[in-house]
């Protein structure tokens, strides 16, 4: 239930914000843009804001939760070179790097009741560091202000406590641009 608010939630903001672009007159249906804020999928989720700093490199931010671990907040950030693909207007590869932290909190336990469970606690505050790439294909929707993308963004992480991860982070993504 929760997701689905944050989820509707999102929506309602990415539509806000471009009925508020469009108002003040800015080209939002050309092929190009500039920002971008949308959601991505994947094993670490979120929020995204994409802004180019030159016509073919852009840096991209994540604000994401984790997929399988509702503990675990992560903040990435990518430095990413685009090149045309396949010759369609809009369509575009995308690869590049940069890093990330991630905070994790876990939680768990049982109590002793009247049925004889005995109380367990443990908990865990860990913060990780990592290294990502990603590559990417993008399409910004000519006539309307959206963009869709598929990505990989594999990334090595260690943890506080020593423990090493690592993944390929596939991912579905929609931002607003404008």
């Amino acid at each position: 239930m929760k997701k689905t608010a944050k989820i509707t939630f999102m929506i309602i903001i990415m539509i806000w914000i471009g009925t508020t672009v469009k108002a003040q007159g800015l080209s939002i249906d050309s092929p190009n843009y500039r920002t971008a804020i949308g959601l991505r999928g994947g094993e670490l989720g979120g929020l995204t804001f994409k802004h180019f700093t030159s016509s073919d490199g852009a840096l991209e931010a994540i604000l994401g939760l984790g997929y399988n671990h509702p503990r675990v907040f992560a903040f990435t950030l990518l430095y990413e070179k685009h090149t045309p693909a396949f010759n369609v207007s809009g369509m575009r590869w995308y690869y590049g790097g940069g890093g990330h932290v991630t905070v994790i909190g876990e939680r768990s336990g049982y109590y002793r009741n009247p049925w004889g469970f005995r109380r367990y606690y443990y908990e865990s505050n860990a913060i990780g560091l990592g290294i990502d790439g990603i590559l990417g294909l993008e399409y910004k929707i000519p006539p309307i202000p959206f963009a869709i993308s598929f990505d990989l963004k594999p990334y090595v992480e260690v943890v506080s406590g020593g423990a090493t991860f690592w993944s390929l982070d596939p991912a579905l993504g929609i931002k607003l641009t404008f």
